[in-house]
């Protein structure tokens, strides 16, 4: 991988940093759902090997699917 590659990973790693989610009152990580968008509409996540979709609507909420 070139070190432009890592980079690139290293910034995207940075935007996807789980923060604590002070307003919820509890410890689990929140992230922010336009770092996983990163400007897209849709986006797709694995998991246990296998593919979903994240996709925002027109009202601006988020649907998960397989």
């Amino acid at each position: 991988m070139s070190t432009g590659a890592h980079a690139d990973r290293a910034r995207e790693a940075g935007a996807l940093t789980a923060q604590k989610d002070e307003t919820a009152g509890n410890d689990l990580p929140c992230l922010c759902s336009t770092a996983l968008l990163r400007g897209q509409k849709a986006v797709t996540i694995r998991h246990n090997g296998a593919l979903y979709r994240l996709q925002t609507t027109r009202q601006g909420k988020l649907i998960l699917t397989k």
